[in-house]
């Protein structure tokens, strides 16, 4: 008989090496390098502004109401920042924090529904492909959305389940709790996944019933649906009750107005072509993208004869669809955008893993082709990159000014980057050899290991060099002006001169034109892209402006104040 205490303690140290292998990965160097623009810069600076003005119910751009986002998230980068200081550290933990979370919930999901095994490789299958990895180290919303939206559907499953015993509340009421956080994290848009997928699938539940042999899913009753609603709408809606009796209505007018035109319309320009979001996880969930490949097949349900796991599969499978069609149909194009879309697909990996593990599939040819091409593309891009300063001279006549700038600037590459794109290779490579002597487990083993290395070397070196060509020179101007009281105004659209400047309310201005021309009261400092044409007429329209410098594409220009 086997020992229930040994089992808990068995699970309990897993639990715990998984996250201390995810804080090793996900926390050093989380403030290696500056936030990025724009969503980076813009919801760090958010939250440092609840900091400087006290006002925690309201989110703020230049001490202004930004309708875009609900606060959340903010709240969660203001707790940090009050430990660690106003930095990227302090900005991008709680997505580090997100990913051992997350790593956790997968786990422990997995492990309920087909065993440890299975938890583990969803958890490898997460924790090692690019995008999922990369964005446990950034600062932007989208890690604990997603976190929310799947554990909402994670609790409606359960609530669906064939297995389910008791009246389904508890379920119910978890299930509304989770949807209610996405929304407070990213506003209407988490109820809107939440409800299509759903829907979707309790219409396929109706339509597509289980094999004879097996239990049929749970219909949702009207009790559990009023849990529901009730929960979702105290979660959800708590904070916009507030910010209305606090006199925000225009906020939340213009939060709506927002979310109705990223929907319709290319917002900030991120337009893209209609199959974007298939190319962006194909590509950027690698590996885990290519092995989930078989589970597509309308033949991959028919040997699973566990009813849980079958209702599991489809809620999973309707899930990716849901949010992969969604955003295809959405006119913005933002890469982060089918990030929901991981859950899925990263279970549909495991479940291959799985199967091939327990030699009731083998892994088809054209994957470990696949496999194969998109491991040497990414060898190549980064094998490449640490020479573009050998490659730069053939590229800066045929590039613009700006570009151009950007292209001068130094760079300091180790000289070894080319050799992790060969590591990963050696690990695609022996994940085939072990394949082929059939040891499957050997085989995703290594392929993990090597893939989980590869993207935490290459999030770690790339963007510290990739930032000197890009922003780091309009960065360290921000950074030297942060304690003098003074106007600063870029000429293009950044968040980064209000965080990296320190913005205060008294850094307010009336306008660029007043900035240019009016009796200004301070130092106002202009920053444009280089362009000899557009800065010639920028000075001769600007009296008293001054050129300051140039640097790696950025002109640096002042006007001083008369008296």
């Amino acid at each position: 008989m086997v020992n229930s205490k040994s089992l808990n303690s068995k699970s309990l140290n897993g639990q715990f090496c998984i996250a201390l292998l995810a804080a090793l990965l996900f926390i050093p160097g989380l403030g290696a390098v500056h936030l990025f623009d724009w969503d980076e810069i813009n919801f760090a600076e958010s939250a440092r502004e609840m900091l400087v003005t006290g006002d925690y119910l309201r989110v703020q751009i230049d001490f202004v109401p930004f309708w875009e986002k609900p606060p959340l998230f903010f709240w969660l980068q203001v707790i940090a920042m009050r430990i660690f200081g106003v930095n990227e550290f302090a900005a991008r933990l709680p997505n580090a924090l997100c990913g051992i979370i997350t790593l956790l919930v997968l786990y422990n999901v997995g492990k309920r529904l087909k065993g440890q095994r299975f938890g583990l490789l969803w958890v490898a299958a997460y924790g090692c492909s690019l995008l999922p990895f990369f964005y446990f180290k950034s600062g932007i919303i989208d890690p604990w959305f997603n976190l929310f939206i799947f554990l909402g559907v994670y609790y409606s499953i359960r609530l669906t389940s064939p297995r389910r015993t008791g009246n389904g509340l508890p379920q119910a009421a978890l299930s509304a709790l989770f949807t209610g956080l996405a929304m407070l994290t990213k506003g209407p848009v988490g109820l809107l996944v939440f409800l299509l997928a759903s829907g979707a699938c309790l219409v396929i539940q109706h339509f597509k019933r289980s094999p004879s042999a097996l239990p049929s899913p749970r219909p949702v009753r009207w009790k559990q649906a009023g849990v529901f609603a009730a929960v979702a709408a105290f979660t959800g809606g708590f904070w916009y009750l507030l910010l209305w009796l606090h006199g925000g209505g225009d906020t939340i007018r213009e939060f709506i107005a927002y979310q109705v035109r990223l929907f319709s319309t290319p917002d900030a320009g991120h337009g893209g072509f209609p199959l974007y979001h298939f190319v962006v996880l194909f590509f950027g969930v690698f590996p885990a993208s290519l092995l989930a490949l078989p589970a597509f097949g309308r033949r991959a349900l028919r040997q699973e004869d566990d009813a849980e796991v079958r209702h599991f599969f489809r809620w999973q499978m309707t899930l990716f669809w849901v949010v992969l069609l969604l955003f295809t149909i959405v006119t913005t194009k933002i890469v982060h955008y089918s990030s929901m879309c991981y859950f899925p697909l990263t279970f549909l990996a495991a479940w291959v893993a799985d199967r091939a593990m327990a030699h009731k599939l083998r892994i088809p040819g054209y994957v470990k082709a696949l496999l194969a091409a998109v491991a040497v593309l990414w060898a190549l891009l980064t094998g490449i990159l640490p020479f573009i300063d050998r490659l730069k001279t053939r590229l800066l006549p045929v590039v613009d000014e700006f570009t151009r700038g950007n292209l001068e600037a130094a760079s300091s590459w180790y000289g070894f980057e080319p050799l992790l794109g060969v590591a990963l290779l050696a690990a695609v490579g022996w994940f085939f050899y072990f394949l082929k002597k059939e040891k499957p487990s050997k085989a995703f083993a290594g392929l993990a290991g090597g893939a989980a290395l590869f993207i935490a070397a290459v999030i770690y070196i790339y963007p510290l060099q990739v930032e000197k060509y890009t922003q780091n020179a309009v960065i360290e101007f921000y950074q030297s002006k942060a304690a003098e009281d003074n106007y600063i105004h870029p000429t293009f659209r950044t968040y980064a001169h209000y965080f990296y400047g320190q913005r205060t309310p008294a850094g307010k201005y009336a306008g660029e034109e007043w900035l240019r021309t009016g009796a200004i009261d301070k130092p106002a400092y202009f920053i444009l892209r280089k362009n000899t044409d557009g800065v010639a007429r920028f000075c001769e329209e600007t009296p008293g402006v001054q050129l300051l410098y140039e640097k790696n594409g950025f002109v640096f220009l002042a006007r001083l104040p008369e008296n």
